[in-house]
């Protein structure tokens, strides 16, 4: 954990006791919530660990975003321990999952495992006082700053650590080596682009030199975020063999800078992932990447094919069902497979409206492979919620 590795420092020592204070206080409320005799019963209780969450998330300093101040926040940044507001964790997403992962108080499903992460952090008070130790007068932005001033702020505290030290040291603390770098090689592969749909053809396209590189850390800094989407990799059929007679697949989705990937069913054609990914979608608004893999040990992994979406159809469905008084399942708007010139479509695209969400499922035929089919389903999120 961040947690540990930062404690042995000398410089840190001091944080020992409001973390362990902390986290004293929490095993107080398990105790009073299920007894010390059902201790083992309610920390695999879903209902109990729903129940931590919002006990930590009503301490007092847990009730502002510890990134710029803003009130209520309902997202929280992962292994930091923060709770965060929805514009700073648009953010930490672009951070990528190896530096910080965000779950949403309400949107997401919680593990113990991740509710006890929050808990054995501290809250926002020790967060804040380990990563904000050395922070300039005047630095730390409010919630009404401009994006360029957040995003600057956020890489500064996590990804650089830069105000963990006081900066007349001239060996500041080492960055955080336990996370992994992301996997380079699945940004070598040059993929082309694949709409579906009339209304999808063509209106994303870039030219190549706009996906040559990465984009400086200054620009990625400039991002504004509209809203969210959540990605649920449903399940693949028929797909491509690259091992001996199976494959071990797994999707990596990109939006912009941002990727995630789901985790690996082995030795299967047909996975079943039910898996949802969620990523902030940033302006202005990128298709979204899908690219199936089979996962190798000691070599590269096989690619097994990809497919693109252009999501902006589904944002704008969103936007005008929020003015909308419909309640009622309806269907908006569907495409047929039979109509899509760029033969991506498997089975026909619907948006419609379900449980008061905007949702499409989708069904798309892997390009640049022999065969496969991959099933997901969009949902956008305003950030109004």
């Amino acid at each position: 954990m961040e947690r540990q590795g930062m404690e042995g420092n000398n410089l840190l020592h001091f944080l020992n006791t409001p973390s362990a204070h902390y986290s004293r206080t929490c095993d107080r409320f398990e105790a009073q919530q299920g007894g010390d005799d059902n201790s083992e019963t309610s920390d695999t209780d879903p209902a109990n660990a729903r129940e931590m969450l919002e006990y930590l998330l009503n301490q007092p300093a847990n009730k502002y975003c510890a990134d710029c101040g803003n009130p209520d926040p309902k997202w929280a940044a992962l292994p930091f321990g923060a709770f965060i507001c929805i514009k700073c964790s648009g953010t930490h997403r672009s951070l990528g999952v190896h530096i910080s992962k965000v779950i949403s108080v309400n949107l997401d499903d919680w593990t113990d495992e991740e509710v006890n992460c929050l808990a054995e952090s501290g809250g926002n008070s020790v967060v804040n006082t380990r990563f904000e130790a050395f922070l300039p007068e005047n630095k730390k932005p409010k919630h009404d700053c401009s994006t360029e001033e957040r995003n600057d702020f956020i890489r500064k505290k996590y990804q650089f650590q830069q105000f963990v030290c006081d900066p007349q040291f001239s060996c500041p603390l080492p960055l955080n080596r336990k996370h992994a770098p992301p996997d380079k090689s699945h940004q070598q592969h040059n993929s082309s682009k694949y709409g579906f749909g009339h209304t999808f053809r063509n209106s994303w396209r870039k030219k190549d030199s706009d996906n040559k590189g990465l984009k400086k850390m200054s620009d990625v800094g400039m991002i504004e975020f509209v809203g969210l989407i959540k990605v649920n990799i449903v399940k693949g059929t028929d797909l491509a063999v690259r091992d001996v007679m199976s494959s071990d697949p797994y999707v990596m989705i990109n939006l912009g800078h941002q990727s995630m990937k789901t985790r690996v069913i082995k030795n299967t054609l047909n996975p079943i992932w039910n898996e949802r990914l969620m990523l902030s979608i940033p302006d202005p608004i990128p298709p979204l990447k899908l690219q199936v893999f089979d996962k190798d040990t000691f070599s590269s992994d096989d690619r097994m094919g990809e497919a693109e979406v252009d999501i902006r159809p589904l944002i704008a469905a969103t936007k005008e069902h929020e003015n909308s008084t419909i309640t009622e399942p309806t269907e908006l708007y569907r495409w047929s497979a039979s109509e899509d010139s760029n033969g991506v479509l498997a089975k026909d695209s619907v948006i419609s409206v379900a449980n008061g969400n905007v949702k499409q499922e989708i069904t798309l035929k892997l390009q640049n492979v022999e065969r496969g089919e991959i099933e997901i389903e969009i949902e956008c999120v305003p950030l109004s919620q």
